[in-house]
């Protein structure tokens, strides 16, 4: 088995680092509305390559971490399709034009790879120094899937957001898109574009919905390598999912509930490991390879109940 290095890492950062540059720069250079054709051909990219390094995990460390990957990445990558409507809200909130969201997605998701490894850095040193985290991760995610389950998407007011309210009084905002820049000149001084707010709202959110699903891959494994390379290619796919999905994610109505189940499966696991600190009557250990099919078939079902719920609906109005 090879031992993950610091070469291994910053190879691992290199390489995220030349795909997104390649995305930015050689496809992207001007504001143009992404097609549905182009975002399918994306998440198709990204999903092979994470596939791909799932293979490598294989040579590099065994089957079983590799099986830890890919069940990260799946916890990851469903917990953001909850992610991708709280976006598509934002962009109609503020009447986003379709050639600007690109943008506004590409820098959000430089500015969450960030975020994320930081706080996949504390959670790590936390788990390490203090294996009780886990227990306050668990009852989290359980709490997170109940309010979940309980909650109500509502639409966005800018003018209501606490963060627009504080940063309106901190700088002087446009009230007119200047292109797809998030800076322009008002009365002869700086400010910022509605598209700057755009953007520090998704920022905003991605923060937000970080706290739940960073734990939720500690559930899986508290390796920092893992949890960090499987957050990463499920933030990359994040943008191309977006433009896949957000014009049919209202037809996904039972989507949030197989999500919900999904954090109170993941911190009910994460309660019954065993751990230091746990009795022994009271430890439970879900194979990870379980825990694979158990959040596949989730998802699985509530997909197949939102799909037949629509035919429903579109067959009776006939």
């Amino acid at each position: 088995m090879t031992e993950i290095t610091p070469w291994h890492w910053a190879g691992f950062v290199l390489f995220i680092l030349a795909c997104i540059a390649v995305d930015m720069g050689a496809f992207h250079r001007r504001a143009r509305a992404v097609t549905f054709r182009e975002a399918l051909g994306w998440s198709a990219v990204w999903f092979a390559l994470a596939m791909l390094f799932a293979g490598l995990m294989v040579f590099l460390r065994g089957r079983e971490e590799a099986t830890e990957f890919v069940t990260g990445y799946l916890i990851e990558l469903s917990l953001s399709l909850d992610n991708i409507l709280v976006i598509a809200l934002i962009f109609t909130a503020f009447q986003v034009p379709a050639e600007y969201q690109r943008r506004v997605l590409v820098w959000g998701i430089l500015g969450a790879l960030v975020m994320r490894g930081l706080m996949i850095g504390v959670g790590t040193a936390l788990v390490q120094n203090f294996s009780w985290v886990l227990y306050v991760f668990g009852a989290f995610l359980v709490l997170a899937g109940v309010k979940m389950f309980f909650s109500k998407k509502e639409s966005i007011e800018p003018e209501k957001n606490p963060v627009i309210r504080f940063v309106r009084k901190l700088f002087p905002v446009s009230s007119q898109f200047a292109g797809q820049n998030f800076l322009t000149r008002l009365d002869g001084r700086r400010a910022l574009t509605p598209l700057a707010l755009v953007l520090l709202l998704v920022e905003t959110t991605d923060l937000i919905f970080a706290v739940d699903s960073v734990p939720a891959v500690f559930s899986v494994t508290q390796k920092a390598f893992i949890v960090f390379t499987s957050n990463v290619f499920a933030v990359l796919g994040l943008r191309s999912l977006y433009f896949l999905l957000a014009g049919a994610i209202g037809l996904f109505r039972y989507l949030a509930v197989g999500l919900a189940v999904v954090l109170v499966f993941i911190g009910a696991k994460m309660l019954l490991d065993p751990h230091d600190h746990a009795p022994q009557w009271f430890q439970v250990k879900i194979p990870t390879a379980t825990s694979l099919l158990v959040v596949a078939a989730i998802l699985a079902v509530a997909i197949a109940l939102s799909v037949t719920a629509a035919r429903r609906e579109k067959s009776a109005a006939k």
